[in-house]
């Protein structure tokens, strides 16, 4: 690592109490002697498990973390919050995520992924124009975005950083929304800027309520382990702890103003994705009868996009990334996580119902 993440930054991470912001803020912690401020509104999804676990093992991170409750819909809150955090490094994770929530409530979403990010940018703006030259030079926003930004993908291809954005869902359409803000913000006033759009995530830790996290529980339970439509539709899965390693190249090494695709090189239709977690659990905890016997095929969501596929040509011969674990090596272990926290899920399983 060079200056940007290992003189002791102070690190600003939205949306730190997410799947994706928790392992960031554990790699950071970890790895580098930054210190590490999370700013997250605490919404249904949010968790801090992760990070509390990790100073279980290791107490003395915790002198380097801190964390604030906001909502970045709160312009002034979070302008104060801003000024006192003094951030070098901001990584924005925060984000309404989940497809279907969307359909059902867009609302929220706009005023999170724009709105949000809106109010975020114009702190950082102010923020980033008050410091020192030497600071300034070395400040950065890194936007974590989807792919799904960029609608769907027939039999072939593949998106890449010069693929026009077509989003299908409120969701996509709000994080397109955000990334253009960002690059005005850019172009406009020279903030230094980083965009990654990524493939969908997995792992350890991800709310009960996406697909791999919903498949194993369902599984588990012995109940039936929902499919969209046929189970043809295909997504590149990129296993989460990948996912940071990029993030952190990039900050570290991106060129200022670029856009970086993220893809895990992990193609699969739905149905081969809950087949392989079925054979796993198989293994893991046999039934009398296999566990692919559960899947079972629902009615499709609307709207929903055929193929997502990404090439991370730009990332891998600029950056020098790729993926260290392939998707069968990673989804074995997070199903063996999941057998083995499953009180976790469980708890969290009832704030999905009482939302």
């Amino acid at each position: 690592m060079n200056d940007l993440l290992n003189t002791q930054k102070r690190i600003l991470v939205t949306g730190g109490s997410g799947f994706i912001g928790g392992a960031l803020i554990r790699n950071l912690l970890r790895r580098t002697d930054n210190y590490i401020f999370n700013l997250d509104k605490m919404g249904y999804a949010s968790d801090t498990s992760q990070i509390e676990e990790l100073f279980l093992e290791r107490p003395k991170l915790n002198d380097r973390y801190s964390f604030y409750q906001v909502d970045l819909a709160d312009e002034t809150f979070l302008s104060n919050c801003m000024t006192d955090i003094d951030p070098d490094i901001i990584f924005h994770l925060a984000a309404e995520s989940h497809v279907d929530r969307s359909i059902w409530d867009p609302r929220i979403f706009l005023k999170s992924n724009i709105v949000g990010t809106f109010n975020l940018l114009e702190a950082a703006r102010k923020h980033w124009e008050k410091l020192s030259a030497t600071r300034k030079d070395n400040f950065r926003f890194h936007h974590v975005s989807t792919d799904e930004v960029f609608g769907s993908l027939g039999e072939k291809g593949a998106f890449s950083e010069l693929t026009p954005y077509s989003p299908r869902s409120p969701y996509s359409a709000s994080k397109a929304s955000s990334d253009h803000l960002v690059q005005a913000w850019h172009h406009t006033f020279g903030l230094p800027v980083l965009i990654t759009n990524c493939s969908n995530n997995f792992g350890p830790w991800q709310f009960p309520e996406k697909l791999i996290p919903v498949a194993i529980m369902k599984a588990l339970d012995s109940g039936q382990i929902p499919m969209y439509g046929n189970g043809q539709n295909v997504r590149d899965w990129l296993f989460v702890e990948d996912h940071i390693e990029a993030l952190m190249l990039v900050v570290k090494s991106g060129n200022i103003g670029s856009s970086y695709c993220i893809g895990g090189h992990g193609q699969k239709t739905n149905h081969e994705v809950l087949v392989s977690i079925c054979n796993k659990l198989d293994r893991l905890k046999p039934l009398k009868f296999p566990y692919e016997k559960l899947i079972t095929s629902v009615t499709d969501r609307p709207g929903h996009d055929f193929r997502y596929a990404i090439d991370s040509t730009l990332i891998s011969n600029e950056l020098g990334w790729k993926p260290r674990f392939s998707f069968e090596e990673a989804l074995s272990m997070t199903v063996e996580w999941y057998v083995e926290n499953i009180s976790w899920v469980k708890y969290h399983q009832k704030s999905i119902k009482n939302k």
